[in-house]
């Protein structure tokens, strides 16, 4: 079946203007979605498809860009319209000519997470679930942060990874859940608004320079969430950290916290890929018990 007729009559009822596909071209480098460049009337849009019952993972991420979007603090791109047909879903988002984002942009990346950080929630969590990757996040609202990140983070993975065959994490797993509080002696972060999945892969900067982030995982919890998973696969350069910590520094115990946060994405990425993470997983959760 084709969606591309459907889509195009999205796009005509969201914008309030003509357009029909003149070009379409197809995006690699994504792992979750299929994803096109199409361009008519004038104008680009960004798609992402996905099966038909995947609508729900674009409308969470269409309210994750506007959440981010109104802080007007880190660029992300419009969402235009989402919707599915029998055919598939789709997200239909403004277009950008990407690049690697060179020294210059990264500072100004930091500074700008900082202030998104800056953003605060009055609790944990989101007024709705989204994905982390394919993976369902919970978001439900919690006034207690460890509680938060026990049951709605580190668990929730733990048990998904238990479902699907690897039950070997969860004893060494639920020592790490009983100690948590010994990682926060003294710390009780805001509740600020984060990207939740920003690694290297989810950063660029625009024609003029400008960083983009895009693929968000949305709610509000402890920043150095965001901060420590721009560590993981690949990591971001120097000067993105310290335009960061310039505008935002850093609390006391954040070199060990870091660990405990991309746990969560580890896992996550075991859930979802398998191979050497569970593996990986492992050893990060014997670091932190090491350290209690």
């Amino acid at each position: 079946m084709n969606p591309w007729p459907d889509i195009e009559r999205s796009i005509r009822e969201a914008s309030g203007a003509p357009f029909a596909i003149a070009s379409r071209v197809g995006i690699g480098g994504g792992c979750i979605n299929e994803s096109h460049v199409i361009r008519g009337h004038g104008r680009a849009f960004f798609v992402k498809l996905n099966a038909p019952d995947r609508a729900q993972m674009f409308s969470a991420e269409a309210a994750g860009l506007d959440e981010i979007g109104r802080t007007k603090t880190v660029r992300v791109p419009r969402p235009l319209c989402h919707g599915a047909s029998p055919a598939a879903s789709w997200i239909v988002l403004e277009h950008f000519e990407l690049r690697a984002a060179d020294d210059k942009a990264m500072r100004t990346l930091g500074r700008n997470l900082a202030r998104l950080h800056r953003v605060e929630g009055g609790r944990y969590g989101w007024n709705r679930d989204n994905t982390i990757g394919a993976t369902p996040q919970v978001n439900a609202w919690s006034d207690d942060w460890i509680a938060f990140w026990r049951e709605r983070r580190l668990g929730f993975q733990l048990k998904l990874a238990a479902s699907k065959g690897g039950g070997g994490l969860m004893a060494s797993g639920a020592r790490l859940m009983e100690k948590l509080p010994a990682f926060f002696a003294g710390h009780v972060p805001p509740p600020s608004l984060l990207h939740g999945d920003l690694w290297s892969g989810n950063a660029a900067m625009d024609a003029g320079g400008e960083p983009v982030v895009f693929d968000p995982a949305v709610y509000y919890g402890d920043r150095e969430a965001d901060l420590a998973m721009t560590e993981l696969f690949g990591g971001f350069p120097r000067s993105f950290y310290e335009a960061y910590r310039t505008e935002y520094p850093l609390d006391a115990g954040y070199e060990v916290r870091k660990h405990l946060y991309n746990l969560y994405h580890v896992l996550n990425h075991l859930n979802l890929f398998g191979g050497g993470y569970g593996a990986q997983a492992e050893r990060l959760i014997e670091q932190l018990l090491a350290h209690v």
